[in-house]
């Protein structure tokens, strides 16, 4: 043990710079918690402002569940969370056992690069781009619903079509991610047994 420590040393140096941003940025800003039980303005007095505010207990809390939209908001937070967990695994997997079964490797980089790309772009894009697909006057979707012969839908206005958007914005812009690990997931499989299946006169259809 004392050998080992004598020989590693340094590498453990190398790791307190990470460590102190670890504890700076993660961990110090947690005291911010306290503000939550005080009657806190923030404005003028820095952060000696922590040490002076007034200490009042859960009235802070007390004043939020008396909010009559309170309890909406902790729904929709719930379900909506819940979706984009269950969609966000469903929906990668998915995808990625589809690609997986793509024979075409150019055609497999391709739709696996347009899947990936929103990952890569900022919200405020997404956001931007969702607005104008989305727009009730000059979006593409209420643009072909109109042209069906329906009526324009205000999907970033109606209560009951919002939380399905943050799920789908969600999936659209995370999905490639979580693709690519399930895609490498599946890439480590032994192919060996299915070769050998196939030798043997197995198929997809095989029962």
């Amino acid at each position: 043990m004392k050998t080992s420590l004598k020989t590693e040393w340094p590498l453990h140096v190398l790791m307190l710079p990470a460590l102190a941003v670890l504890f700076i940025f993660n961990f110090v800003p947690m005291a911010g918690i306290v503000i939550a039980f005080q009657d806190f303005i923030p404005s003028g007095g820095g952060l000696g402002l922590f040490f002076q505010s007034e200490w009042v207990g859960l009235e802070n809390f007390r004043y939020v569940f008396s909010m009559s939209d309170t309890k909406r908001v902790l729904v929709n937070t719930i379900v909506i969370a819940l979706y984009k967990i269950v969609a966000g695994i469903i929906v990668p997997l998915v995808l990625a056992l589809l690609l997986n079964e793509i024979k075409s490797r150019y055609f497999k980089k391709i739709a696996q690069t347009v899947i990936y790309i929103p990952f890569f772009l900022s919200w405020v894009i997404l956001s931007g781009i969702l607005i104008d697909i989305l727009s009730p006057t000059g979006g593409i979707i209420n643009k072909i619903i109109m042209a069906m012969g329906g009526e324009s839908i205000y999907f970033l206005g109606d209560p009951d079509k919002i939380r399905g958007v943050l799920v789908i914005s969600n999936i659209w812009k995370e999905v490639g991610y979580n693709m690519v690990i399930f895609l490498a997931a599946l890439a480590s499989i032994d192919q060996t047994p299915y070769e050998a299946a196939k030798v043997d006169g197995a198929g997809s259809g095989s029962s």
